[in-house]
């Protein structure tokens, strides 16, 4: 049986000579060109032995060294310092940190080899000096440690303030230019609105050309102002104002009212869309305007990832009770729950993009090709639906989250959205 090595180093060139040297004795060889790598390599393949270059970018060879002696599946490995620092006190300082041996560069190719087939034998380096000495070098190690963890925690905190910063200054140009674009948008509608009043009364003769493009002026400043409300709601939710007014309301006609809205690309796109009758749920505390945001968004996308002539179906039921931990979101409740599912026929989503899907500006597909759409088939928008779902689900106590069996354009295994939002009993 092959030994497993693993190779951490950031030069190229000299993983290639080392990995071909030891492949030519026979060994199976891993590759990492950086110690988070390294790290996360010999957890899955847990090697037989381990080749630490020091001057590594990010964490340098001593530091992973030390987390992976740390670790107990990995803490009986032998780690073999292979590096170019060579100068005095670098091998004491490689051993300190818990490396078993030291082989300096240049290496000889001839002798490596048989140097790792030592260290796999049991062969071992140990410090030299007296007991004070070893205990001096270990706490010099122990500080330098300390004042690199420190150097790095500053750095975070410095980098953490910069992102809430521009995170602080995102929400605010998002705020103001929504605003700003509200007032010319309320003019261009207002006109609109008098042109075809007057249209309506043949106060101004039009051609069929003419009337097409204030049809399209229409659409087009509709659409902007969809945008503008959904920037502001995100705006909203990422501050916790989003303004929820409840008042009971019946969880059907609320779907129903979200459908109607997409009728048109339900009905252009030759899809099914079926609403299970819901009998005997109860009454929801909940705001209605704000739920049909959200199913409206939910029902867009099951539309935009279903090829034409796909299904999309919608059930609801009581559910008691909940305890489920999906995508590192644990639920846990006693209390009573609607449960929605909007399944769809579509072409599902990668178990890595289920979680990303909520997020903010988040698009799946390459956004070179972008093609702005709420509807059309793999059509693109800001982004922004599936965070306003969540967000409104979340404002009413509730959960939103996906499932999928994958993606595959071919196959089209679908994908299911399940919506909680919990029951309150009414004063």
């Amino acid at each position: 049986m092959a030994f497993k090595i693993l190779y951490v180093e950031d030069n190229p060139v000299n993983r290639v000579l080392v990995c071909r040297v030891l492949a030519r004795a026979g060994y199976i060889v891993f590759e990492a060109e950086d110690g988070l790598s390294g790290i996360q390599v010999a957890e899955q393949e847990k090697p037989d032995l381990i080749l630490m270059d020091i001057m590594l970018p990010g964490l340098d060879g001593h530091q992973v060294t030390t987390r992976l002696k740390s670790h107990d599946d990995l803490a009986q490995t032998p780690v073999v310092a292979l590096t170019a620092k060579v100068l005095d006190g670098d091998r004491e300082r490689a051993l300190v940190s818990g490396c078993d041996g030291y082989i300096p560069k240049p290496i000889d190719v001839d002798r490596l080899p048989d140097q790792i087939a030592e260290f796999l034998a049991g062969k071992r380096e140990a410090l030299e000096g007296d007991a004070e000495a070893r205990l001096t070098l270990q706490q010099e190690y122990t500080e330098e440690l300390a004042l690199q963890l420190e150097k790095k925690v500053r750095e975070l905190e410095k980098a953490n303030a910069e992102f809430q910063r521009a995170d602080e200054l995102k929400s605010k140009f998002i705020t103001m230019a929504s605003h700003e674009l509200k007032t010319p948008l309320a003019v261009i509608q207002g006109y609109l609105a008098i042109l075809q009043s007057c249209l309506r009364s043949d106060q101004v003769p039009l051609d069929d050309t003419a009337r097409a493009s204030l049809e399209g002026i229409e659409k087009g400043a509709q659409r902007l102002r969809t945008v503008v409300e959904d920037m502001l709601d995100v705006v909203r939710i990422e501050s916790g104002t989003l303004p929820i007014h409840r008042e009971p309301v019946v969880i059907r006609q609320i779907l129903h009212a979200a459908v109607r809205r997409l009728e048109p690309a339900v009905k252009e796109r030759q899809l099914t869309v079926e609403v299970d009758p819901m009998d005997g749920l109860p009454l929801l505390r909940a705001d209605g305007e704000y739920l049909i945001l959200a199913f409206f968004n939910l029902l867009s996308n099951a539309i935009k990832y279903t090829p034409d002539g796909g299904r999309i179906e919608i059930s609801a039921r009581v559910t008691r009770g909940i305890e489920l931990a999906h995508q590192n979101r644990p639920v846990s409740s006693s209390g009573d729950f609607v449960h929605l599912v909007f399944l769809d026929t579509g072409i599902g989503i990668a178990p890595e993009e289920q979680e990303r899907i909520f997020d903010l500006f988040y698009e799946v597909r390459d956004t070179a090709l972008h093609s702005t759409s709420k509807t059309s088939f793999l059509g693109s928008g800001l982004g922004l639906g599936l965070a306003i779902a969540r967000g409104v689900v979340e404002a009413h106590g509730g959960f939103l989250w996906a499932e999928s069996e994958g993606y595959d354009s071919d196959d089209c295994p679908g994908s299911s959205f399940h919506v909680l939002l919990p029951l309150e009993e009414f004063n």
